[in-house]
């Protein structure tokens, strides 16, 4: 499906009944990362990212203008408050909707995320990242995704799960991965806004994640008042496709004792 927002195409989903869960995608990936998601008794809403799966890129982005387009498409299927699940770059994204949009969340997932702006060191790697993208093009970058993303653990069919989900037919796909970089080294930080967040939060964290650290996700577990933290064993960045079954328990867990407890 699809809905516009400024003249710009985006792309969506919905599937199931019940209170709403806004699922946002990790980079670089698209809706289809959710596609096997499975929360009974929940209404589950999936978006492209911009530039992503069938969601136009027609100038640069921001993460804030990503949570902005999340927001839009909750107005349009007219839902109020819906519980967010975001991984990696779609937890930035949540975090961007806790700051400006705060009223719009009933609970917050974060998979796989930090409220920390990047480091030095991680926006020369993004810098790095967007000049191998202009200088090779989308392929070399691909190929390798689910060895920087995975556990080290992880069997040969959830890496092929992996690179399969990053093969993208979008003709926006060179010029998006360079945009969402740059989106990402400028995101701000959101630590301050993380420490006022009053709502029920699930903090997920892979115990092999490379890309945010278990002790990481402890300390945003922290900084989440009341928030609850699920440690995956053998998972790296993708608990939702490296671990599926755990993921869907813990996060089902999570909605039913906050959104349709007693």
């Amino acid at each position: 499906m699809i809905f516009t927002r400024h003249g710009c195409r985006l792309g969506y989903d919905v599937r199931g009944e019940g209170p709403a869960v806004l699922l946002l995608h990790p980079f670089p990936f698209d809706r289809r990362f959710f596609a096997n998601l499975s929360l009974p008794g929940f209404r589950l809403v999936a978006l492209d990212a911009r530039g992503f799966g069938d969601s136009e890129l027609r100038c640069e982005v921001t993460i804030d203008e990503l949570a902005d387009d999340a927001v839009a498409l909750l107005d349009h299927l007219g839902i109020p408050m819906a519980a967010t699940l975001g991984c990696s770059m779609g937890g930035y994204v949540a975090l961007s909707i806790a700051a400006r949009h705060a009223a719009r969340l009933s609970a917050l997932v974060l998979a796989g995320t930090r409220a920390d702006a990047d480091s030095e060191t991680a926006r020369s790697n993004r810098d790095a990242a967007a000049a191998e993208l202009r200088a090779h093009g989308p392929a070399r970058f691909l190929d390798v995704i689910s060895v920087r993303l995975c556990g080290p653990g992880a069997p040969s069919a959830v890496r092929d799960e992996v690179q399969a989900l990053a093969t993208h037919s979008s003709p926006d796909l060179p010029r998006a991965l360079r945009a969402t970089i740059l989106a990402l080294r400028d995101r701000p930080d959101r630590s301050t806004v993380v420490a006022r967040l009053h709502l029920p939060a699930l903090v997920i964290a892979g115990a092999d994640d490379s890309i945010v650290p278990l002790d990481e996700a402890r300390a945003l577990k922290q900084s989440l008042a009341g928030a609850r933290l699920a440690e995956l064993v053998g998972v790296g960045h993708l608990p939702s496709i490296e671990s599926p079954a755990e993921f869907e328990r813990v996060v089902s867990a999570f909605l039913e004792s906050t959104l349709i407890a007693d």
